[in-house]
């Protein structure tokens, strides 16, 4: 479900009405039930911005402070298709684009040579564009055509967003890449199109054009070229105690069923481990995300005979304290 909101339509798609408790609900992780996400007015205003520039919008801040989460939660509000793409350290740039199925290839051409096809079936059959798999920026540039590949496998749309009316790209982590993958972009992003290996056409942005959301942890710097093209968005949690806590328990309603007592002393409870251990100098302090799974765990277990506030005890060691191994 999502809040009824004014919204303003333009060749580049939708954009995000400003108001007050702007939410949209989203399928739990594991499918059962849904949460509410609610937007801040800063973060509204960054999408909106990204879209009317048509550029990608770069989002930094902390793990855990809901980078990810605000993507998924852009393509829900806007109704468009949800594409997410995880870096690692063995991405390449045009992992992003398309991927080439080797394995799938070589296996063809041994099935070619026991079957003894002649040259025009195995020229026919081996090329190499009937091994190429749509990447991420494939499926946001235009939907239909990678659909339409003989290896495309359609992203599922846990939100039932339609790509009718654009696609958000989510490029998840892409510090923990060489900083040759973002350069590798650079092109595609300021052409709006790629030409993938065995086409004789470019792959172009057909219809609306996608909403690209890149996050970082900033483990690694960006190159400048690449900033320089992105909208920037820094998420942070608030560094004034009262603001924290008020945001942390506005944001367990959200998820949980939780009452506030409970709300609050969690929050009170998150802010004193976080500040424990950013004096320690860890490298990982809590985020957002944490808090949640803290709430998370407090309403599971609550119907094992324990209090909250026993539960609150029991719990918190696992969830608030992951700096010390680190």
């Amino acid at each position: 479900m999502t809040k009824m909101i004014e919204t303003t339509a333009t060749d580049n798609g939708t954009f995000i009405a400003q108001g007050p408790e702007q939410y949209v609900e989203l399928t739990k992780n594991m499918g059962k039930g849904t949460f509410k996400h609610l937007f801040e007015s800063a973060h509204i205003n960054a999408i909106n911005t990204a879209i009317a520039c048509q550029r990608p919008l770069l989002i930094t801040g902390d793990p855990g402070v809901g980078k990810t989460q605000l993507a998924r939660a852009a393509a829900k509000m806007l109704d468009r298709a949800f594409v997410r793409y995880t870096v690692d350290a063995k991405t390449e740039s045009r992992d992003l684009l398309w991927q080439f199925d080797a394995v799938a290839r070589l296996a063809d051409a041994q099935l070619a040579q026991s079957l003894k096809w002649n040259e025009a079936t195995c020229e026919k059959k081996l090329a190499p564009q009937n091994y190429l798999r749509p990447g991420p920026f494939w499926w946001g540039f235009n939907w239909k055509q990678a659909e339409s590949q003989p290896r495309a496998a359609a992203p599922v749309q846990r939100d039932r967003g339609d790509y009718k009316n654009g696609v958000v790209v989510l490029i998840d982590e892409v510090d923990k890449a060489e900083i040759d993958v973002p350069n590798g972009l650079l092109e595609a992003l300021g052409d709006a199109s790629f030409q993938p290996d065995g086409f004789s056409v470019a792959v172009r942005v057909s219809g609306v054009p996608p909403l690209i959301v890149i996050t970082t942890n900033r483990e690694r710097g960006l190159p400048d070229a690449f900033v320089r093209r992105c909208v920037l968005l820094k998420m942070e949690l608030p560094k004034e105690e009262q603001a924290l806590r008020i945001l942390l328990v506005g944001r367990g309603k959200a998820h949980t069923r939780l009452e506030n007592p409970i709300l609050e002393e969690a929050a009170d409870l998150f802010i004193k481990d976080r500040k424990q251990a950013k004096d320690d100098k860890l490298r990982y302090l809590p985020g957002q995300a944490e808090y949640l799974d803290l709430l998370r765990a407090i309403e599971e277990l609550s119907g094992n005979g324990y209090s909250h506030d026993k539960l609150l005890a029991m719990v918190s060691p696992y969830v608030l304290r992951k700096g010390d191994a680190l």
